[in-house]
């Protein structure tokens, strides 16, 4: 396997790519301006590291938030799927900023007229920009992988379901061991493709003043008047982070079991 993958590599197209990617790389690196680099290098450091966490917590929380959605969706009872499917729409049908303005202006600036609020151990935490970046960035992830995840539920066979009640299988059984597992299988490379996509929204909250990689890079730009390099390395840092997110994915798949659909 390695000699064909070996092989599927070196061929011309994939050889003359990678020769072009070099060429324009190096011509980036000796024709465009990069003095500026070292003085925003702990700052660029920085929105990196921030941006890699919020992405990180975001689609955490989110999971834990998509598995009940789904889940209530495709069987619980009218008052628990009612409820998940009204938060799913209304998550997939309004813009993501608009979701942050609505947390960070809303609850935002409604916080701070309760005295109890403002003197408490919370107060340092909820006057910052990042838990409602962070807040409306996972409940964004959860509405989507809800109804994700509301397919992946039912895309179970039901016959396996049942076999286990026969046995006499407990429901949180059921669920950790059969339903659940094979529903995540089933949804990995779709989560995969989600978790990207939860990437390239990031930039949004450093409309609320979140200092991310996208704001550094704007930054940059304001007090340099540079346009095109904070641009070309910020296009580098979200490909890295794309292809790192890829590979981790592919790597689960690989890693877990096949899941056989019935002929």
């Amino acid at each position: 396997m390695r000699g064909a993958e070996m092989r599927d590599w070196l061929q011309p197209h994939r050889i003359f790519l990678g020769l072009l990617g070099l060429v324009i790389v190096l011509w980036c690196a000796t024709q465009m301006r990069w003095d500026w680099l070292p003085k925003y290098a702990p700052l660029m450091a920085e929105g990196i590291w921030r941006t890699i966490w919020l992405l990180v917590l975001s689609v955490f929380f989110g999971m834990l938030l998509a598995i009940p959605l789904g889940l209530a969706q495709a069987a619980g009872p009218w008052y628990l799927a009612t409820p998940a499917r009204v938060f799913c729409t209304v998550i997939r049908g309004t813009p993501l900023l608009l979701q942050i303005w609505l947390l960070y202006y809303g609850l935002g600036s409604l916080f701070p007229q309760y005295p109890w609020i403002r003197e408490s151990d919370l107060w340092p935490i909820l006057r910052q920009a990042w838990p409602y970046a962070l807040l409306a960035l996972t409940l964004s992830y959860a509405g989507y992988e809800g109804e994700v995840m509301r397919g992946a539920f039912k895309s179970v066979p039901r016959g396996q379901l049942e076999a286990a009640r026969a046995m006499g299988m407990p429901r949180h059984k059921i669920l950790s061991r059969i339903w659940l597992p094979q529903a995540f299988r089933a949804v990995l490379p779709t989560l995969g493709g989600e978790t990207v996509l939860q990437m390239k929204a990031t930039p949004l909250v450093a409309t609320i003043t979140v200092v991310e990689i996208y704001a550094v890079a704007s930054r940059v730009r304001q007090d340099t008047f540079i346009i095109y390099e904070p641009l070309l390395l910020l296009a580098l840092v979200y490909l890295c982070l794309a292809g790192a997110i890829v590979f981790l994915f592919r790597q689960i798949e690989a890693r877990g079991p096949q899941v056989r659909r019935p002929g």
